[in-house]
């Protein structure tokens, strides 16, 4: 995980897509245990409290649980939760887009799909 403290994304936001690219990437699997607010402060020199913000907001959408007293795990489905979550904001921020040019384009679908072919090729 890199955070980048020129970026204007909020640090506790880099931490929590640090965190979810870590688990759909399978370096976090599911039940295992995350790095704690105190590592990733330490680590990355920030305040405690907004390590615990980014992981807060994982623990809000399922992806994370506490295990009192041994820190943050994560949980079962969690890497499924968000694949699926990763999906639907693809679809939002990119092929929505991407239809409403090709329709202004006046692209067919064949056209569309022989341009993503290519892209895939390429």
């Amino acid at each position: 995980m890199q955070l980048s403290f020129q970026e204007e994304k909020p640090l506790y936001l880099q931490i929590a897509q640090g965190l979810e690219d870590g688990i759909v990437s399978g370096a976090f699997s599911e039940e295992t245990q995350i790095p704690s607010t105190t590592e990733i402060s330490v680590t990355y020199r920030i305040n405690p409290a907004t390590a615990l913000k980014g992981i807060n907001l994982l623990v809000s959408q399922g992806v994370l649980y506490k295990k009192r007293g041994l820190g943050m795990f994560v949980a079962k489905g969690a890497r499924q939760t968000l694949l699926q979550k990763r999906r639907e904001s693809f679809y939002q921020s990119y092929v929505k887009t991407l239809i409403q040019e090709a329709k202004q384009l006046q692209l067919s679908r064949e056209e569309i799909v022989a341009l993503l072919e290519r892209g895939l090729n390429e």
